[in-house]
């Protein structure tokens, strides 16, 4: 990958330095301008193959960390799911207990505050 790398960067300098060179010298042909023109394409293809291999080589790697990273987390994602769940659960145990508690207290304080009728009296 660095030699692809070196040799378009090798050639990209030579295309240049023809391509600077050409304007200079008027009694050169278009044969030249028409070399440094391939040279120049064939340079930017080369760039951009080794550009493409760089990127897909960088995607792989970092699919191979992230499913790396993934499985060693997963004894402490489980760990968390299942504390999550606990507590979960013991939050409504509390809740259901308050609940009830209140309910009582309600039941309580209204049977406290209703009159309650004297069935032990005979009517007149």
């Amino acid at each position: 990958m660095k030699a692809n790398l070196t040799l378009a960067a090798a050639a990209l300098a030579s295309a240049l330095t023809l391509a600077t060179l050409a304007p200079a010298q008027e009694t050169q042909g278009t044969g030249v301008k028409e070399t440094v023109k391939e040279d120049a394409k064939t340079v930017g293809h080369a760039v951009a193959h080794s550009a493409k291999t760089v990127g897909h080589a960088v995607a792989d790697t970092s699919r191979k960390v992230g499913h790396e990273v993934a499985e060693k987390t997963a004894p402490a994602r489980e760990t968390i799911k299942e504390d999550s769940k606990k507590a979960g659960h013991a939050i409504e145990h509390g809740a259901k207990t308050v609940g009830s508690s209140v309910k009582s207290g309600a039941e309580k304080a209204k049977a406290a505050v209703t009159p309650k009728s004297d069935e032990s009296k005979p009517g007149n």
